[in-house]
């Protein structure tokens, strides 16, 4: 069934490659924060967004580092100027490294996952915007290591999801960090609450989880990307997750192919909408754009590297005369000028004055174009921001269809810019089903519009620090209406529906 509900604006369709102009509102939004610390906050400095008020309008959560983190409640109105005001939320601890939305208990109201120099820590949302601590409530062990990654799936018959932890560095071993990496954990639920957590051993030094079908065999595998700065003898990784069984690492005899980059971000989307994702792993030069060599049911994971036929390598800064190369963390898919084609956001920034890598290094905005290459746009979009950057977001702040973004920078002003378009048509898809795991996370969305077939998979997790939670939004371009049907975590799938263009529609199971 079909719920549609919000202001409907209707946008002016967008030409192929159109250039949305971004405007930086950073000052006059109110947003006044910064990602500080020494060596433990070299890495992470998340963002989370998620709509706590009800109104379609989501509100921004920043990691602080050794300084407290900071709340924002979103009144931009609609279509108009960002507006965030900052408000007391039991948000407010120090030792933030990143942190991800989503909803625990399956009560209807969003709850976080604080990742931290320390304790991890759930904390329930109360609705209101207010949130308790709720590791003692939940049984979760937070541990005391440096976290630096998160991702979350339901597993089946489970009322609470299976939470995967990735850490850095033993944070006692400053003089000497290399081959001293921690362990990642596994938490399963045991009933409203978590167990004894799972070592996934060996780690090495993750900085982004995800849970995905990357198959289409209807289960999910947890990938693991990691810094190969630190770890000794390590590769990025992808474990199995049986049904009431131990997980354990594909291995080579299965597919699985020895890689071994600066792994900081994943970001993954269904580029052709052929039932596979694709996966963009940022690094430090050398960025990877995964795609399967034989896509088919149950297929192994052999995976080729495709970013620089798609104009994605992002290896070094684009614009000015600093030669050596980049250093990438959080990336992400999305559909900025609503053309049907998910475009591509690389946060960048140099870890720390580190001289064999580029000083002055702008982030990326790359179009991707109806050839399916990917073209920088981000001097001509107005974000090619020179600060160091960490984690991000890019998600509509104002409610009018124009994907707006959210930057963190480590030692330096976060920065907000709303996009001022032009932008097609578009159409945002929040899924809903009774009982646990209401959001439906790890669906699969399709959205047909004219010859243009789209496909998300419904993910938490991801990206570097960093999470958004809310509806699915797809870009139209001219078309006023679309198709659209759902995979739904259990498998079933639902009947093509019509939805119109520009508004929030809720697709109940």
């Amino acid at each position: 069934m079909i719920r549609a509900f919000g202001l409907c604006l209707l946008a002016l369709p967008a030409v192929a490659q159109e250039v949305p102009r971004f405007v930086e509102e950073t000052a006059s939004a109110g947003l006044t924060h910064s990602y500080s610390g020494d060596w433990e906050y070299m890495v992470g400095g998340g963002v989370a967004v998620f709509d706590c008020t009800g109104d379609d309008r989501p509100e921004v959560f920043m990691a602080g580092g050794a300084a407290p983190a900071g709340f924002w409640r979103n009144d931009s109105p609609t279509g108009g100027a960002l507006t965030l005001t900052v408000q007391t939320s039991g948000l407010e601890l120090t030792g933030v490294t990143g942190a991800y939305p989503l909803d625990v208990d399956s009560d209807g109201i969003t709850d976080l996952a604080l990742l931290r120099v320390g304790e991890d820590v759930l904390m329930r949302g109360l609705g209101d915007c207010r949130f308790q601590r709720a590791n003692e409530a939940w049984g979760f062990d937070g541990g005391d290591a440096w976290s630096t990654a998160f991702a979350a799936t339901w597993e089946t018959g489970q009322e609470f999801p299976t939470l995967a932890i990735g850490t850095y560095i033993d944070r006692t071993q400053e003089a000497f960090p290399w081959g001293n990496c921690t362990d990642n954990h596994l938490h399963r639920p045991a009933g409203r609450g978590y167990g004894t957590r799972v070592p996934l051993t060996p780690s090495y030094c993750t900085l982004s989880l995800l849970f995905t079908d990357w198959n289409a065999s209807g289960r999910k595998s947890l990938r693991v990307s990691n810094d190969r700065e630190y770890y000794k003898g390590g590769q990025e990784q992808m474990w199995h997750l049986p049904t009431g069984d131990a997980p354990r690492l594909y291995t080579e005899a299965e597919g699985w192919k020895r890689l071994r980059i600066w792994g900081m971000g994943i970001a993954s989307t269904d580029l052709n909408a052929d039932g596979y994702p694709e996966f963009y792993l940022t690094s430090m030069a050398d960025h990877k754009l995964q795609t399967l060599v034989a896509p088919a049911p149950g297929t192994t994971p052999d995976y080729s590297d495709v970013a620089w036929a798609r104009g994605v390598t992002a290896h070094r800064p684009f614009v000015g005369d600093d030669p050596r190369p980049s250093t990438g963390w959080h990336a992400q898919f999305a559909d900025v000028n609503n053309d049907t084609r998910a475009d591509l956001f690389v946060a960048k920034g140099n870890v720390w004055d580190m001289p064999d890598f580029a000083l002055a290094d702008p982030n990326n905005l790359l179009l991707q174009g109806p050839d399916g290459v990917f073209v920088e746009v981000a001097d001509k979009a107005g974000t090619a921001s020179m600060q160091p950057s960490r984690g991000a977001a890019v998600v509509d702040l104002n409610a009018d269809g124009a994907l707006d973004l959210v930057v963190v920078n480590r030692n330096a002003p976060a920065q907000v810019w709303r996009n001022a378009g032009p932008v097609g048509n578009w159409v945002r898809l929040a899924l809903s089903q009774p009982g646990p795991n209401p959001t439906a996370i790890g669906a699969f969305v399709e959205v047909q519009s004219g010859d243009r077939r789209q496909r998300h998979e419904v993910t938490v997790g991801g990206g570097h620090a960093s999470g958004i939670w809310g509806p699915q939004h797809f870009g139209l371009g001219a078309a006023d209406k679309a198709q659209v049907r759902v995979i739904w975590p259990d498998g079933h799938i639902s009947g093509w529906q019509e939805v119109t263009a520009n508004q929030t529609v809720v697709v109940d199971r």
